[in-house]
Formats: structure tokens, sequence, C-alpha cells
């Protein structure tokens, strides 16, 4: 009976650990539209690191590696958890979590005496983490997992309503409903928004602006059948929130990596 158990367990701790960030065409896309804003003697350098893999390939290694219990101790990494009222200032942050863990990569990735896998390890992080702390529900409760425990149904272009979270909605099930690669999407997004002026600013303004959209996310309650009007009003954040994080990833890695190029 333990045995049982145990294997329910570590079966919706596994379920639980796939549905926390962007889903693979979300992180795809980011580290894609960072990679074609990227210096190329940096694009070297990233190249160099990450034994030729590209930006895209190892987005979404952080969430691959959540499967391995040598990695629980980084699942705090994915995200920060927000009232819907307070802003990442008004909340004492006790343990590592998403805004923290990017400012500590930069400085490590910027040092010149940190070896390779060293790097290699914060780099992969920080493209993951990038894309996370720009998922509005990433910012999310504490007391539904960032609305992971809130179900809905959602029916966009299949023909079956499906029952899924509202997290996993935000995650994967709106991009995937659009039906593009990773590297469409890219495209798509930087002929929509290559105009629009980005900001840099920091890790704890991106959560916080991610933060803004989480009260009207929150407004769609547990069993709502959503469909195309909820894509229609929505998706646009989600393409928006994809496209800053990745010329956002860009900029930071121009800077990081600049002044390390021989």
């Amino acid at each position: 009976m333990k045995k049982l158990l145990l294997f329910t367990f570590i079966i919706i701790l596994s379920s639980f650990s796939e549905i926390t960030a962007w889903g693979k065409i979300g992180h795809r896309t980011v580290g894609e539209i960072a990679e074609r804003h990227l210096r190329p003697e940096v694009k070297e350098k990233v190249y160099e690191l990450l034994d030729g893999e590209s930006l895209a390939s190892v987005s979404t290694w952080a969430d691959e590696m959540r499967s391995n219990p040598e990695f629980d101790k980084y699942s705090t990494w994915h995200y920060v958890n927000l009232p819907l009222d307070k802003d990442y200032d008004d909340v004492s942050h006790i343990g590592p979590n998403v805004v923290k863990m990017i400012n500590t990569a930069i400085p490590i990735l910027e040092s010149p005496m940190a070896e390779k896998s060293v790097k290699q390890f914060w780099l992969k992080y920080l493209v993951h983490m990038v894309g996370d702390i720009h998922q509005p529900l990433h910012t999310g409760r504490e007391e539904d997992w960032g609305g992971n425990k809130i179900d809905v149904y959602f029916k966009g272009r299949k023909d079956a309503e499906s029952l899924t979270n509202l997290h996993d909605l935000w995650d994967a099930g709106l991009i995937d409903d659009f039906k593009m690669s990773h590297s469409d999407l890219s495209t798509h997004l930087i002929n929509k928004y290559g105009s629009m002026p980005i900001e840099q600013r920091t890790a704890k303004d991106w959560a916080n602006e991610s933060h803004q959209f989480v009260p009207k996310i929150y407004e769609t309650k547990e069993g709502s059948y959503l469909s195309y009007d909820y894509v229609y009003e929505n998706f646009p954040i989600v393409e928006q929130r994809l496209y800053e994080a990745g010329i956002r990833l860009a900029n930071l890695l121009n800077n990081i990596f600049s002044e390390q190029v021989n």
C-alpha cells in the first residue's frame, strides 16, 4: 500500500512538473527570438558555451531535468508567488525564486573565473527563467499553484472541449491552439511587434509586469468553458510576453558576453 501511494505521489508530482512553465513551443520561441537578436560575436560565444546547441534547443532543458530528483532543489527557480494585490517588494521572499535566481545567474556568467560547465548550467537556466518570468501565472497565488488547481474546459480550434487547468492553458494551450512551430511563431511575433520599443528593466520589474495581468486572469472561475472569445481576448497578451522575453533575453546576453569575446 505504501509503495502504491508513493508511486501515485510521484506520478502527480511528475505531472505537475510538466505544466509549470511555458510549454515547449513557448520557451523555444523565446530562445529563437533572442538568438535572432544576438550580436554575431555573442552568438558565437553562446554556441561555444552550449557545445553548438541553439538557445531554442536548450530553453526547455530546465523543465526536462525536473524529472531528475537531483533537480528538486531547483523547483522554486521557475516562479515567484505573489498575492493578487501585492508587487514583488510588498512581499517577504524566503528562499530562491525566479527573480533571485536570474539575478544570481548574471554575475556568474559575467565572471571570467567561472568554469565552462558552470556557465553552461547557468546559461541554460537563465534562458529558461527569463521565459518563465514573463508568463503571468508564474507570479500567481501560492494556494492554487499559480492556477494549476483551477480546472477549466477549453475548446479552441479542436472539435471537442478538453479538460485542462488555468496555468496549463496559459503555458501551452493558447499557444498550441495557434498551430505554429516555434520558428514560425518567432517570425510572426517579430513581424508583429518588431517596431514596439521594449524597455529592458530588471527581473523584479518583469515579475511585476507579469503580475499586472494576474487579477484579470483569475476572474476565470473553476469549471469555466472557454473558447474562441477567450483566445481573442488573451492570446495577444501571450504573444507580447513571449516577444518581450525574447528581446530582453537577447539584450541580457549581449550585455553579458560582449566583453568576453576575444
